[in-house]
């Protein structure tokens, strides 16, 4: 049986990596006050801790949705029915099942999000370090994962430092998507580093964050 390294693990592991300017591809290399950083995003989030350890204010980030789709990147974290199962133990030692054939092949099978569960735990667990103590993150997500993600999201952040989800309206116009149902939001899930965080925001205006649609 294969083993794979916990996805807990992930995050602690070191880089042996460091940031190359691209000189020949920037625009006001030596005054902007942006950068871009292109490359595998756990391995960027990495590097950065090394500098910006708890000097973070906000994070936001768009990962993918799991949804199946081709994009340019990855979109589909579903693993092969074969792939899960030598992994995952449905099968034990000698080859005997573990939990009821009827169960394998439904969608609330864990094959179908425990490679993008993989994925995105030690992702959130370097931004958080990252983050200071009255920091913030805002995760963008669609109805796909949204309850995985803020599974994770209670044992990374705290169950106490959940903020809200924000309905984002991402169009107006009604498309036919399945079961008839036009799909006109997605998420925003909002948590707090810590308790700090609403000691930060005391006194400002109840505007402070606002659902827009």
């Amino acid at each position: 049986m294969r083993t794979a390294v916990p996805a807990s693990r992930l995050a602690n592991e070191p880089v042996n990596l460091t940031l190359r300017p691209c000189r020949e591809e920037s625009v006001d290399f030596d005054t902007t006050e942006n950068l871009y950083l292109e490359g595998d995003n756990l391995d960027v989030l990495k590097v950065l801790r090394e500098t910006y350890l708890g000097r973070v204010k906000m994070i936001y980030i768009d990962p993918p949705y799991n949804t199946g789709n081709d994009f340019v990147y990855n979109d589909d974290f579903a693993q092969g029915k074969e792939d899960f199962e030598q992994t995952s133990g449905l099968f034990d030692a000698e080859g005997n099942q573990t939990i009821d054939p009827m169960q394998r092949n439904t969608e609330a099978n864990g094959r179908f999000h425990t490679d993008w569960l993989n994925m995105i735990y030690p992702r959130l667990k370097v931004a958080r370090d990252l983050l200071t103590d009255d920091g913030v993150i805002f995760i963008s997500i669609d109805d796909n994962e949204k309850e995985n993600l803020s599974k994770i999201c209670d044992e990374i952040f705290g169950e106490d430092n959940f903020i809200a989800s924000f309905p984002w309206r991402k169009r107006t116009a009604k498309t036919d998507v399945p079961f008839g149902i036009s799909q006109d939001h997605e998420w925003i899930v909002a948590y707090a580093k810590s308790a700090s965080f609403l000691g930060a925001v005391q006194g400002k205006e109840r505007k402070y964050f606002t659902s827009v649609s």
